[in-house]
């Protein structure tokens, strides 16, 4: 498959994995984002400032809007439930950086009662197997604020390389904030099709 193009142009979802299930937004998920984007501990070191109750309809409207995804800047941004009882763990979002070059980004987002379960671990799996097997990305990149140790670390664990440390590159919630990216390849992707 030559560059400038994706495999696929949609998602089947939901996406199944041994614990959870990545779907898209329902209406029904307003209270549980309200949950998550109104938390100080989840937005801290994320862009953006705790969300009033107002403001989380327009965003959940955002997420629920039919995803187009084929054109760079646009992303898939689905919820991440446990499958055992349907709690809503937090959110995670496929993004294409550049058509052309089959590059994307991964995000995520838990709440705080959900960390240190391998939750997020395994939502990233997914999202990063969705984007190189399903969409056909070559590389898909991550990054953070240098604080955020516990997302770097899982960055690291998914086999990601730190391609860049931005010292102070940004002037983040009232300090000079580092950013770390990270990256990684088609071919170095566990369980990946060999490369073209």
């Amino acid at each position: 498959m030559g560059s400038g193009v994706l495999k696929n142009r949609t998602a089947e979802l939901p996406i199944l994995t041994e614990r959870l299930c990545l779907r898209g937004y329902r209406q029904d998920d307003l209270e549980s984002v309200f949950r998550l984007r109104s938390n100080p501990d989840v937005v801290k070191l994320l862009y953006g400032d705790p969300l009033t109750r107002e403001e989380v309809p327009e965003l959940l409207t955002k997420y629920m809007s039919p995803p187009r995804f084929d054109a760079d800047g646009d992303e898939l941004k689905l919820a991440i439930e446990r499958r055992a009882d349907g709690a809503y763990l937090g959110n995670l979002k496929l993004q294409i950086l550049s058509v052309e070059h089959r590059q994307g980004e991964i995000g995520y987002a838990l709440d705080p009662q959900y960390h240190g379960k391998g939750y997020a671990r395994e939502a990233a799996t997914a999202g990063l197997d969705l984007g190189f097997r399903h969409f056909g990305m070559h590389r898909i990149r991550a990054h953070c604020d240098a604080r955020n140790t516990a997302s770097w670390r899982l960055m690291q664990k998914l086999g990601m390389k730190r391609e860049a440390h931005f010292r102070e590159s940004e002037f983040f919630k009232g300090v000079w904030a580092d950013d770390f990216i990270y990256a990684i390849l088609a071919r170095e992707w566990t369980g990946a099709p060999e490369a073209e």
